[in-house]
């Protein structure tokens, strides 16, 4: 890539995820393109649509939008905002959209979510994690309600520059750049499988428990019965990523709960999942940490009766 241009970036899953930093990127100058399937001919037609709390109502039109990988340029970044349930068929579309050297950086919950799709692709790509702390949700094909946060954190997992510290943190502070330049918080992390175990202190309890009990974060926070669940499944969080070598102060789980006390309103992702009848995302943030913890001799019964609870509501609701 050439130093009088800037990064040309490819977004593989325009759902929530992939469409809020899409068009937040887009709308800060950069080269964005965008593939879809379902949707691909609502955002031709129609554009991209934000409704923002904090920014506003946000619209991309015309969006550079494609119905299959092979028809995109090659991107210099690629943002995978598709959910873990559809990683293995993710691997091809992130091959044919890639420029050589890409940096492949996958927006997605949960535990150990880069190991699998590493070995699918070329050592020559850059995979790199990020961590999404956003309140988002697609109410319809192109139209997304953004109703709180936004910042991303980056972490580098495998590729090209493994073996170089320096490099690879420069291409991480590279991808915190392209956010921050569209007016986000992004930092750069040391530790990305840290970062992911305390990613999972919030994901855990409120993900499951809105499927569970049917309730958004408003009324969790209200009942006492569920706070203490709440609290009792982040305790099990942090035994488990200390288990795995990863210690996680107490301080920050009281931080998230405190600070979800604070916030809007919020039907977790996983809720948005079951309501629409799509699998939900339990191998990556329930039965990967309970697996890691286990083999470390760590046993979590809590997160374990919830897993089992959501996996006969995720072979019983479609």
């Amino acid at each position: 890539m050439g130093a009088d241009r800037k990064p040309r970036i490819g977004i593989i899953g325009t759902g929530a995820i992939g469409g809020f930093y899409g068009v937040m990127l887009a709308r800060a100058g950069f080269d964005v393109h965008f593939l879809l399937r379902s949707e691909f001919s609502a955002v031709v037609e129609q554009g991209l649509r934000v409704n923002s709390a904090q920014h506003g109502v946000l619209s991309l039109k015309p969006v550079q939008a494609y119905a299959s990988a092979e028809e995109m340029p090659p991107c210099d970044w690629l943002l995978v905002g598709a959910k873990t349930t559809n990683n293995a068929q993710l691997a091809p579309a992130i091959i044919q959209a890639a420029a050589p050297g890409a940096k492949v950086l996958l927006l997605q919950n949960g535990l150990d979510v880069e190991d699998a799709l590493r070995a699918e692709l070329p050592d020559t790509l850059h995979l790199l994690g990020g961590l999404c702390f956003i309140c988002v949700h697609r109410a319809g094909p192109g139209q997304i309600e953004h109703q709180a946060l936004g910042a991303v954190n980056l972490g580098y997992h495998s590729g090209p520059a493994s073996a170089d510290p320096a490099l690879s943190q420069a291409l991480v502070e590279e991808g915190a750049a392209l956010f921050r330049a569209a007016g986000l918080d992004s930092q750069a992390m040391n530790n990305l499988h840290q970062a992911r175990w305390q990613k999972l202190v919030w994901n855990v309890p409120y993900n499951g428990l809105s499927v569970l009990l049917k309730a958004s974060t408003t009324p969790l926070m209200a009942d006492p019965a569920s706070r203490e669940l709440i609290q009792d499944l982040m305790q099990e969080v942090l035994l488990g990523a200390a288990a795995c070598g990863h210690v996680i102060p107490e301080a920050y789980a009281q931080q998230l709960f405190r600070s979800t006390e604070h916030m809007p309103d919020y039907w977790p992702s996983m809720y948005h999942d079951f309501l629409h009848q799509r699998p939900l995302e339990l191998t990556a943030i329930y039965a990967a940490p309970l697996a890691a913890a286990r083999a470390a001799g760590c046993e979590l019964p809590k997160i374990q009766a919830l897993y089992q609870s959501l996996c006969f509501i995720d072979r019983h609701h479609v």
